[in-house]
């Protein structure tokens, strides 16, 4: 049996993308991501991400990567153009809105 390998990118990597103004979903709970989120991200709880419809590709971020990674497998099994973010939040150190930097 073949496992499918994730598309995976790193919080710099994507750091040098936010000028481009990527997609991103934020799947952490809303007051998670109240606390602190990457600027134009949209809170797509994990729950709530099989009846989300990505336009083009997206890059989805959570805390630590773990609820990011189970995320895009769904939407991976969908047909969408996702990118699950290694390391997650805890991983960024870029500009955060709504949070301490």
């Amino acid at each position: 049996m073949f496992f499918k390998k994730t598309p995976t990118i790193s919080t710099n990597d994507l750091e040098n993308k936010i000028a481009e103004k990527p997609q991103i979903i934020d799947v952490r709970e809303p007051h998670e991501f109240r606390s602190g989120h990457i600027p134009g991200a949209k809170n797509v709880p994990l729950g709530k991400v099989a009846q989300y419809t990505p336009s083009g590709k997206t890059y989805v971020v959570c805390q630590s990567g773990m609820r990011s990674k189970q995320a895009t497998k769904v939407l991976l099994k969908q047909g969408y153009d996702v990118v699950n973010v290694r390391g997650g939040m805890m991983s960024w150190t870029g500009v955060k809105k709504g949070g301490k930097n």
